[in-house]
């Protein structure tokens, strides 16, 4: 697999993304569901940035623990639409690049400096940038949902929006 194989993918995802980061309300980016979960805030920025800061990740081979654990909050919803649009270019930059030696590339992840473990970048790619990026948009539609903001159709109907009706 190379780089060029997964931009199709990211940009469906991203279509379903950008439409919940639309509806992230500004008066609710400090509300948590939990006192351990992120706050809407946090949440809605860490999947606007997601594509592009992690593919960045990889592109450099290595990243802390910390850095990869930090969870910025935002000042305002146009901070987090700001973030995904910079996000998604810089996603399609990297998976554009003209470089042949993305499938034998590594990722390491550090903590104080040492290796805690190693991935191939075509699994991290898949891994921690779609994998992680759904996972995430599904945290991120339950915290709209629990706010009584109607979620959109994602991968098919949901409870109030039916694109086959």
């Amino acid at each position: 697999m190379n780089s060029k194989d997964l931009i199709s993918e990211l940009e469906h995802e991203l279509v379903s993304t950008e439409k919940l980061l639309l509806l992230v309300p500004a008066d609710k980016l400090e509300w948590q569901p939990h006192p351990k979960a992120m706050t809407l805030g946090q949440l809605a920025n860490h999947v606007a940035c997601i594509p592009g800061r992690y593919l960045t990740f990889a592109e450099e081979g290595n990243t802390s623990l910390q850095t990869l654990t930090t969870h910025a909050s935002p000042k305002n919803e146009k901070e987090i639409l700001d973030n995904f649009k910079a996000s998604r270019s810089k996603a399609m930059e990297l998976l554009n690049k003209p470089d042949g030696s993305w499938a034998t590339k590594s990722w390491n992840l550090t903590r104080n400096g040492s290796i805690v473990f190693t991935l191939l970048v075509t699994q991290f790619a898949r891994l921690l940038v779609l994998n992680h990026l759904v996972h995430h948009r599904g945290q991120l539609s339950t915290y709209l949902r629990t706010l009584n903001i109607s979620i959109p159709s994602i991968y098919g109907p949901s409870g109030d929006e039916n694109p086959f009706a």
